[in-house]
């Protein structure tokens, strides 16, 4: 007794299996945690060192280079990015996707421990930060408040963020549009002079009088105490009783030369919330964490908190990244139903109710398997997970479709309804294994997709494969049990028995069917198979040759319609805090009056700040502000996200002495702008001419926007120069006169103290008041020195130079960069072989290499993975196919479908004008030789199989034979498959549980182009399959015969195989 006999007789058992397993995949479902995107570990990290004052050339001098040095001595760098700006100097470090990130981090982490000692001592301590792709937050919390304070506000921002960030889900919560608190202790100039005490003095006594001093330990016979002096401030008024000088008349405290002000630090940036000033709290989740429940857990603890904050002040959730992943899940689900319900309606019209719904069945339950391996494997149920499910649902019923029907045929014939599906199972076993075979070879290569991409895409084979691996059990297993059970064959009157059994054993060319039509076509194919062949070649070459000519451009991912827009704002010169609001203001009261806007979240900083670690993606260095917009929901507004972007590039393009971008959210592997120039050289001073002439070549495109490159910003730093020699006979140096002027701009830092109602440690700086403070006081500055107070210009002068914004190094080399967006429908690879064109015609110093970077580099990487990932998963075919047929020519001819898929997704491409995506398309083609392979393994195997049954036929018979027995079921499994994924190539997404259909909307175009290579190149290889396979079949004994007969022209003696 045959396995599948024991199963088949074990009905209760089986059963019991499948309703446990049914049951753990919805236990699973309802477990499984909800994400927008795929989870992808970047290898990246960013170090920071920050120091006071230091300018850029000295920060790449004193800190960048050391840093440099013991980092690239690690191993598994791809990429090392430096950046030496004002203050600080930060690192970006790309490693190798394989390489351990955990312990990459610690080598870092040693690696920066080593540099420490060869940095300056006055830098901060270096830090460290793991970079990754859910830093984006998934909820903002804005807190508006016209009437209240801004210390009102900022305290109840603080309170709101202590709990929002004890939620388990919120890996941060990070405040936006704030001024940090300090301790400001204004001195009075004329009482310093009054009580002739000098700066330093008074820095001293500060920084003297706010430590901790541990005094030791003392041993005593009653036990042993330590002892301390405690000195640190805990109070601000603290600070005024310390004594500054003493004399027989008394003390003078710091209350008599200063005062003292909790208050904000100047303000370097501003946040709004639709034209609304506001301090916005960006909140994180965990990597592991259900973006939906942690986002409702956040809006719990925000109503609960709203009741106790102060009158006045409003609590408004923005960037709600929940609403957006429960609408993508639902409508990606509505969509997976759509696809189920035309898939069961077309199974069970072809095969009838019982026979469809033993079939159709499958698909719950491949689903839910999938969804149990996914949850074993870590996975979120993202929307390439949800993808991957879309694109297996058509072939996951092929094999139940085969073995049903085949079953159908034997019952229909008066075989047991048991006996009929245990040969189902044995007969068809090696065929459906096959064809699943081939289909999980052809995604076997995408497992391993280098870089970035390959994390991203790598959830979309994974989720193919459990979903097929789950569709083959139930093919082989629980279908045909659920087919003893309940299954009856669908033939239910004489004339259609009599047809089964003249296709089984009869000349299908007598019947008046479609089948008996094209069993006569293929008479015709079959006494003809050279003239056939050369017609589809032909059709072949032509359809390859006109893509070649004709086709519209390759682009890296998907060209959809997007739902939020980044506006960043561009502008250039030495602004104040309050210029570059107003001037981001000017750009956000414009898109504010744009209908279909649900909300803007803006955001103003001073030029060269960049964000924290935001720098990698190569946000420009001139940027003042940046405007995050969510858009309406698509079915609510009239404009598309293309068409609003458009909108805000003609409103705010005649505003002066700003530059505005705008381009979509990135959705995809993160690649930033797609035209990325980088200019490197080991002198410095070549670059900037050399990226000049590039820039004013770029600026005569009329197909280029947003062009923005990495030169100086055009700005004036004071330089303050001290004649050590004239300063030594006042008896002061650098430092005093160093000190002094710090007093008129931000301050000098003397120490810190923590208050009880602040969450972090309050900087105390002392510095002069307001009317004594800027440009013009430095003029009149007066300096304490052994000969009285003395002006600081006697021995220092004030000199006016061009200021240098930031230094870029890659790999120790210093680099500019030019980045630019593409206008609406202009194809970025084709610009890039213009400019490519362009630049081969001029001559650059040698010393000076110029590659294109972005969107082209990777677009080049994926389309060279994809080639190779092609050929890989041809060979695995040909050798499964070899190790199933042991014959190269059936082998052979069966990979041949592939060529045909190949060249129906291109045909597709031409007829719609669709560019070739580098992610999508290839990864449609990929998956296409896996699909059309399917149907040339039924109808060979079908056709050894007949051919062994009746060895007396001729060869033509038995092909006209096996093809019209094998019809129904290829086209029946390419029809499902066609069917399921055709709304969402027709650009529909058909939401069957929501009752919504949106067109050409943010999700159906984003999937299109991998949806259209399915369809296309699935329906164009079948019907080319149908007639060239049986030609091919046919050609050996047709060329045999020809042989044959020239041979017998030329009087040769007949061999011993044509003798027989």
């Amino acid at each position: 007794m045959s396995v599948i006999e024991t199963v088949i007789g074990r009905t209760r058992t089986t059963l019991s299996l499948l309703v446990v397993m049914v049951l753990v995949g919805l236990g699973t479902r309802a477990a499984l945690p909800i994400a927008n995107d795929p989870h992808v570990d970047l290898p990246l990290f960013y170090i920071g060192v920050n120091h006071e004052g230091i300018s850029p050339g000295d920060a790449e001098r004193l800190l960048v280079q050391p840093m440099e040095i013991e980092l690239r001595k690690l191993e598994g760098i791809v990429e090392l990015r430096s950046t030496a700006s004002e203050g600080m100097a930060s690192f970006f470090i790309e490693f190798d996707v394989s390489q351990d990130l955990d312990k990459a981090l610690n080598d870092v982490r040693e690696a920066v421990d080593a540099a420490r000692t060869e940095i300056p001592a006055t830098a901060e301590e270096p830090f460290v930060e793991e970079m990754t792709a859910a830093d984006f937050p998934m909820l903002q919390v804005n807190l508006v408040g016209a009437a209240a304070s801004e210390r009102e506000l900022y305290q109840a921002a603080l309170k709101l963020r202590q709990e929002i960030e004890t939620i388990p889900s919120v890996l941060s919560a990070d405040l936006q549009g704030h001024r940090d608190e300090v301790l400001e202790v204004i001195i009075d100039p004329d009482a310093l002079n009054t009580y002739r005490v000098s700066v330093e003095e008074l820095l001293v006594i500060l920084q003297r009088n706010n430590r901790l001093i541990p005094a030791g330990t003392m041993e005593l016979d009653s036990g042993r105490f330590a002892v301390k002096v405690p000195a640190v401030v805990e109070r601000a008024e603290e600070v005024l009783e310390l004594p500054i000088r003493s004399s027989s008349e008394g003390v003078v405290t710091l209350r008599d030369v200063a005062r003292v002000d909790r208050t904000f630090k100047d303000r370097t940036s501003y946040a709004r919330y639709n034209g609304q000033e506001t301090i916005s709290i960006g909140v994180t989740k965990r990597t592991d964490a259900n973006v939906i429940d942690a986002v409702e857990a956040v809006l719990a603890v925000v109503a609960q908190s709203s009741a106790s904050l102060p009158p006045g002040i409003e609590v408004i959730p923005s960037q709600n990244q929940a609403e957006f992943a429960a609408v993508q899940v639902r409508e990606l689900e509505g969509n997976i139903l759509t696809a189920l319900a035309l898939v069961m309606i077309i199974v069970v019209a072809s095969m009838g109710f019982r026979s469809g719904l033993v079939v159709g069945l499958g698909i719950p339950f491949s689903l839910l398997f999938s969804v149990t391996i996914i949850y074993l494997l870590g996975y979120t149920f993202n929307f390439m997970v949800m993808f991957g499910m879309l694109l297996a649902l058509g072939m996951l019923i092929d094999g139940g479709i085969v073995v049903t029907e085949y079953a159908n045929r034997m019952m229909s014939e008066g075989m047991d309804h048991k006996r009929a599906y245990a040969d189902a199972v044995q007969r068809m076993f090696w065929p459906v294994t096959a064809s699943t075979a081939t289909t999980l070879a052809a995604f076997l290569p995408m497992l391993f997709w280098p870089g970035v991409s390959g994390q991203f895409m790598g959830y979309l084979p994974v989720t193919v494969f459990t979903v097929l691996i789950g569709s083959l059990l139930y093919a082989l297993l629980f279908g045909p049990v659920l087919g003893t059970l309940f299954g009856k064959p669908s033939m239910h009157n004489a004339d259609l028995v009599r047809a089964q059994r003249v296709l089984e054993d009869g000349d299908p060319t007598q019947l008046e069917s479609l089948t008996g039509q094209f069993a006569r076509f293929m008479v015709g194919v079959c006494r003809r198979p050279v003239l056939t062949m050369g017609v589809i070649f032909s059709l072949l070459i032509s359809v390859f040759w006109a893509y070649g000519k004709y086709n519209v451009g390759t682009i890296f991912f998907s060209d959809a319609d997007p739902q939020f827009i980044q506006v960043s704002v561009l502008g250039r010169g030495n602004f104040a805090a309050n210029e570059v609001n107003d001037l981001v203001l000017e750009v956000e009261s414009e898109v504010l009056q744009i209908p279909g806007i649900r909300f803007v979240n803006t955001q103003s900083l001073l030029p060269g700040a960049t964000g924290g670690n935001s720098g990698f993606m190569g946000s420009s260095s001139d940027r003042i502000g940046s405007i995050f917009i969510e858009l309406v929901a698509e079915s609510q507004r009239e404009l598309g996200g293309k068409a609003i972007m458009s909108l805000i590039r003609e409103r705010t393009d005649g505003l002066a002495g700003i530059k505005v971008e705008v381009q979509p959210l990135e959705k995809g592997p993160p690649v930033g702008k797609p035209i990325q120039i980088e200019f490197s050289s080991r002198q410095r001073a070549l670059l900037e001419p050399a990226m000049a002439r590039v820039r004013a070549h770029l600026d005569t495109l009329p197909n280029l926007v947003d062009i923005d490159d990495s030169s100086a910003l055009p700005s004036i730093e004071w330089r303050i120069e001290v004649d050590r020699q004239q300063a030594a006979l006042y008896g002061v140096d650098v430092s005093s006169a160093g000190l002094a002027v710090q007093l008129v701009t931000n301050g000098v830092k003397v120490g810190e103290y923590r208050p009880d109602d602040a969450e972090d440690s309050v900087d105390i700086r002392v510095r002069y008041p307001r009317a004594e403070r800027g440009i013009t006081a430095m003029d009149e500055l007066r300096i304490s020195t052994d000969q009285g107070m003395v002006p600081l210009s006697n021995f220092v002068q004030m000199r006016p130079a061009p200021g240098v914004d930031s230094l870029k190094r890659i790999d120790g080399l210093p680099v500019e960069l030019i980045k630019a967006n593409v206008r609406e429908g202009v194809m970025a690879d084709g610009i890039v072989r213009e400019i490519e064109s362009w630049l081969a015609q001029q001559s650059f110093d040698p010393a000076i290499d110029i590659r294109f970077r972005g969107a082209n580099e990777e677009q080049a990487d994926s389309m060279a993975f994809v080639s190779a990932a092609f050929s890989l998963s041809l060979a695995i075919m040909f050798i499964l196919l070899v190790t199933q047929f042991n014959n190269f020519y059936q082998s052979t001819l069966i990979l041949l479908a592939v060529v045909m898929s190949t060249a129906g997704v291109l045909l597709g491409l031409l007829l719609l004008s669709n560019p070739f995506s580098a992610l999508l398309t290839g990864v449609g083609v990929v998956a296409l030789a896996g699909i059309v392979v399917n149907n040339n393994i039924i109808l060979i195997d079908t056709f050894n199989h007949v051919r062994r049954q009746y060895p007396e036929l001729d060869v033509r018979d038995v092909i006209v034979r096996a093809t019209a027995q094998r019809l129904r079921p290829v086209l029946l499994t390419t029809v499902t498959t066609v069917c399921g994924l055709l709304p969402l190539a027709a650009g529909f997404s058909v939401d069957l549980a929501g009752r919504s259909v949106t067109i050409e909307g943010e999700m159906a175009m984003f999937w299109a182009p991998l949806s259209q290579a399915i369809v296309f190149g699935l329906s164009f290889a079948t019907v080319l399959t149908l007639i060239a396979t049986p030609a091919l079949l046919a050609l050996p004994s047709e060329v045999g015969a020809f042989v044959l007969s020239v041979r017998q022209r030329l009087g040769f003696p007949p061999t011993l195989s044509e003798s027989r």
